[in-house]
């Protein structure tokens, strides 16, 4: 299928490795040039190199983070013009409800809350004079489901679908569309910590640990950042302006939901 984006420019956010990068690379064979966004400089500039050779689109990276003002203002000025956003950011520690203070939830709603918030609202408005643009959240099936020691992930990312469930549905009328993605377990760095907390917790083997967690997936299996990334190019499509304010997840069928 024909996306009918090429040509545009798409910033994506933690591009360097896991669903950030699929979401890039997908965009990339759609013929999308690129701002990637990592805070690892030497990760980020590989992981660009290789999608400049493998697609021949323009790729402009810029190491830093946008949990802070500093990083923003970067990644803002970069991303200048940009027809689509990916939010994107790794989150926050596991633990238990009474492990966390007030400064851990500030850093939590700083990376998966109001970091995405400034990007949206600074690069928004561009898109609605221009009549077209694409905003794509990577948040978590927590949203849905809450997970119990994820409990920073699940208030800073459930607070930003507060936010994006109202604005989307002020700015679809200026062309442009915001939803949110929701990955389950996918086979990334994020789940290879977690996995190891459960060896931990445990004392299991790693590969009893995802054997046991694979068996609470229908699929039987984690995502792939490919998948992921095919997904987040669709919602970016010329195909997708009807799709407003939605939370789509990809999890395997694992969040057990009837709607």
């Amino acid at each position: 299928m024909d996306l009918g984006i090429k040509g545009k420019k798409a910033l994506v956010c933690a591009s360097s490795k896991g669903l950030g990068l699929g979401c890039a690379e997908a965009l990339a064979a759609a013929g999308v040039n690129l701002v990637m966004n990592a805070r690892g400089a030497e990760a980020l500039e590989a992981s660009a190199e290789r999608i400049r050779q493998d697609y021949g689109v323009e790729v402009v990276t810029v190491a830093a983070d946008v949990a802070t003002e500093e990083g923003q203002a970067l990644v803002i000025k970069a991303a200048e013009g940009c027809d689509i956003l990916v939010n994107n950011a790794g989150g926050p520690p596991p633990g238990m409800w009474h492990d966390w203070d007030r400064e851990d939830f500030i850093k939590a709603l700083d990376a998966n809350m109001l970091a995405p918030i400034a990007l949206i609202k600074a690069l928004v408005p561009g898109m609605m004079d221009r009549g077209w643009g694409r905003v794509v959240n990577i948040t978590s099936q927590s949203v849905r489901a809450p997970i119990a020691v994820l409990g920073l992930s699940n208030s800073a990312r459930t607070g930003l679908t507060g936010y994006v469930a109202g604005t989307a549905r002020q700015v679809a009328g200026k062309g442009v569309t915001i939803n949110n993605l929701l990955p389950g377990i996918h086979a990334t760095d994020r789940a290879d910590s977690l996995d190891a907390g459960v060896v931990k917790q445990k004392g299991i083997t790693l590969d009893e640990a995802r054997a046991e967690r694979q068996a609470g997936i229908p699929a039987g299996r984690y995502g792939t950042r490919d998948e992921f990334g095919a997904t987040c190019a669709f919602l970016c499509s010329q195909h997708a302006g009807f799709i407003v304010g939605q939370n789509l997840l990809l999890d395997g069928g694992g969040t057990n939901l009837t709607m």
